[in-house]
């Protein structure tokens, strides 16, 4: 029996440059993993795929599974029997790879447990046929991710603080973020080059001035009401700055103090669906 964690990923900037031939988009972003986490363990089994986990639909090929089927198809051997366990932490549709982080922990057992010297890069090339977010979070730590996601630019860390990840009681689905974004004409996107160049000097401050999401500015009043509430709130208690991460609609913010994120974690628990205190982390592989 394997297990891993599986770390969210935040987004601290996130800019899309417009769709792509192939049916993707075009982005620019600054992504971090931290350690709100899912624990994902494997373990062979005579025969099959077999995916524990909390309402999972049945009849369904998931995504765990078709990152064991494209990873063997590497190999060039068949797919052993695999029981594939989730212990879930990360809510899902929330701007946070929580299904891209599981898929990406699996792929990083299964080069634990049947080939051990495949590089790193070819792992997140087999994550890229499963999802755009799935090298980042097989890779970790922080990076400039520019393409669909897949070209990734290694960076240094946020700088030691404290993260609170608060999700409102409403879920943003992705594909109807980027439809709203073609069909409304979005603000400008965030300083990613001005993010980059601050976790590159290790400037904390710096860091958060740039934060940013050009998702936010396609939000519906009521969501955005939500949204600015949160971030509000998280700058009454002390963040440095706040942002909607992915296509949303959770809302991270960064503290240099522990003791003022634990405040801020304490009341916005009582009107969010998900609040956690988390903490930046470095490279997975």
């Amino acid at each position: 029996m394997y297990s891993q964690s599986a770390p969210a990923k935040i987004n601290l900037a996130l800019d899309v440059l417009g769709p792509r031939p192939d049916g993707y988009h075009e982005m620019r972003m600054v992504m971090q993993s931290v350690s709100l986490q899912d624990q994902v363990t494997i373990r062979e089994m005579p025969e099959g795929f077999r995916l524990l986990v909390m309402d999972l639909p049945e009849g369904v090929k998931t995504l765990e599974q078709r990152a064991a089927e494209a990873f063997f198809a590497v190999l060039g051997r068949p797919v052993p029997g695999l029981e594939v366990r989730l212990e879930k932490r990360t809510p899902a549709y929330a701007g946070l790879g929580g299904g891209s982080a599981d898929v990406a922990a699996v792929l990083r057992l299964l080069r634990e447990m049947y080939c051990p010297e495949m590089d790193p890069a070819e792992l997140e090339a087999i994550g890229l046929t499963v999802g755009s977010d799935v090298p980042f979070c097989v890779r970790g730590g922080a990076a400039l991710a520019e393409g669909r996601g897949e070209r990734l630019t290694d960076l240094p860390p946020l700088p030691p603080c404290w993260l609170v990840i608060a999700k409102p009681a409403f879920d943003l689905p992705t594909p109807e973020m980027f439809r709203r974004l073609h069909s409304r004409t979005p603000s400008d996107g965030p300083d990613v080059n001005g993010m980059a160049g601050a976790l590159r000097k290790g400037d904390l401050h710096s860091a958060a001035a740039c934060m940013g999401n050009v998702f936010e500015s396609v939000l519906e009043p009521p969501e955005q009401r939500e949204v600015l509430y949160i971030k509000n709130t998280l700058c009454r208690f002390g963040a440095l700055n706040a942002v909607m991460s992915g296509s949303g609609p959770s809302v991270v913010g960064i503290f240099a103090h522990k003791e003022d994120a634990s405040a801020a974690l304490d009341d916005l628990r009582n009107v969010c669906q998900t609040a956690a205190l988390a903490q930046p982390m470095g490279r997975l592989i």
